[in-house]
């Protein structure tokens, strides 16, 4: 008997219909009856399919490390399960210090110097008030207790106001219902990174700046971007989602 016969054997034997399985093991009952026929095309790649074999067979009462062991014997090598998954392995790049340690401490100096200058080329623009000697006295004591304290305490809330100091973020949370894999990549092409979120688990991650994110299983998940629902109903095959700052998400 194959796997599939086999499941399909001993669920008949435990009494349980499909959708008893479906709601035990959030699997839908259509990649369920596909296994029971030993079509895995819907499950989406070995990874999936052995954690649905597996599943199933928790539920139907076989013994599960039988039929995964099969299954690895028929269709992918033992030795090739990490690699087919992860891909190729990337070299680690060591960046070599270059350039005297001194550099750094030059840079500061030169930054607080350049600082310096700004700040008595802005106190010289501002002519000194003229009125009261009284006035012109206390004005001369506040700003002699003070200082650049005064001038450092009022740099940052001006800064702060700036409206260009507000970055826009993309949120992205994911909820699996079933096991998937999400790659993260720019726009341009380049690997970020790449995460397996267990059925039950969930994700979140947060960019400045726009992304491709690439999703096995869509449909075993509930994802939103930025507090919005971001998949299309009905989605089953793997997608890439386009997302941009300012909540812009195209497919």
């Amino acid at each position: 008997m194959s796997i599939g016969e086999d499941l399909a054997s001993a669920r008949h034997q435990a009494g349980l219909t499909l959708a008893q399985v479906s709601k035990q093991t959030c699997i839908r009952e259509t990649i369920i009856g596909a296994i029971e026929r030993d079509d895995y095309r819907m499950c989406g790649g070995d990874f999936y399919t052995r954690g649905h074999i597996r599943a199933i067979a928790h539920a139907v009462g076989a013994d599960p490390e039988a039929l995964i062991a099969e299954y690895d014997a028929a269709h992918h090598p033992p030795h090739l399960v990490c690699a087919d998954l992860l891909g190729p392995a990337k070299p680690v790049r060591i960046r070599e210090r270059r350039g005297p340690p001194w550099r750094g401490g030059l840079a500061i100096a030169l930054v607080a110097a350049v600082g310096l200058v700004a700040y008595y080329l802005i106190a010289a623009s501002h002519p000194a008030p003229t009125g009261h000697p009284a006035a012109r006295a206390g004005l001369h004591r506040a700003v002699h207790q003070h200082g650049r304290g005064a001038v450092a305490a009022k740099a940052p809330v001006s800064a702060l106001s700036s409206p260009a100091r507000y970055v826009h973020k993309i949120a992205i949370h994911l909820t699996a219902i079933e096991d998937c894999w999400v790659e993260f990549t720019t726009p341009a092409g380049a690997y970020l990174s790449q995460t397996i979120v267990a059925g039950g688990a969930s994700k979140r991650w947060v960019f400045r700046h726009a992304v491709d994110m690439r999703l096995g299983n869509p449909g075993g998940i509930r994802l939103t971007v930025d507090d919005k629902h971001s998949l299309p109903p009905g989605t089953v095959e793997p997608i890439t989602l386009r997302l941009g700052l300012g909540g812009k998400i195209s497919s």
